[in-house]
């Protein structure tokens, strides 16, 4: 008697689906690019970018959540002038001698059916904290075609001011205003 229902308590087990756990992708460099623009004097709307960032995705899409973790290299950034790019780094913008990095940590994610719609988070731009909500564009789930590998991939859109995080020079010559786009792969670890 006990080993049937030792054997229908492990055939039960056995049917029954696992809860699918929470996936972590690890942002891949060379396809994540946080993008900025902004006006320059009217003239024109200023595009750049930087090289460098780091940090994971968590992803459970049966139970639609998830959290978001980023770090980007300010001194990573491109402008498409060297010298400008050096400009930029100066204390009266992004000070990158003294904030080297920035960092964007989620709060909430928010799905639209299977993907995600909006993040919620902090971001933190020379040592100062703000809320933010990036609205997401565009999401895809799949194997990477490459690596073999699940992978994910979303660009995302926000607008901040730059004087909410001290670097509002020549505001409102140059744009306060300043529109981010993140372009955003990762690959499941």
């Amino acid at each position: 008697m006990k080993k049937t229902l030792m054997i229908a308590a492990l055939a039960s087990f056995v049917a029954t689906p696992l809860m699918a756990a929470p996936a972590v992708y690890g942002i891949d460099n060379s396809h994540t690019f946080p993008r900025f623009s902004y006006s320059h004097f009217g003239f024109s709307t200023q595009l750049s970018r930087f090289n460098k960032t780091t940090g994971t995705v968590t992803l459970d899409a049966e139970a639609k959540t998830g959290a978001v973790d980023v770090t980007i290299d300010m001194t990573s950034v491109d402008t498409g002038s060297e010298t400008f790019d050096g400009h930029i780094q100066k204390e009266d913008f992004l000070d990158t001698a003294t904030y080297p990095t920035a960092t964007f940590k989620s709060t909430k994610v928010t799905f639209n059916g299977d993907a995600p719609a909006s993040i919620e988070g902090n971001l933190t731009i020379k040592g100062v904290t703000r809320p933010v909500t990036l609205t997401v564009t565009s999401f895809k789930a799949m194997p990477h075609p490459m690596l073999k590998r699940p992978a994910i991939g979303a660009n995302a859109t926000t607008v901040i001011k730059r004087s909410d995080f001290n670097a509002g020079k020549h505001a409102p010559y140059v744009g306060d205003e300043v529109t981010l786009d993140i372009a955003l792969e990762a690959i499941q670890q």
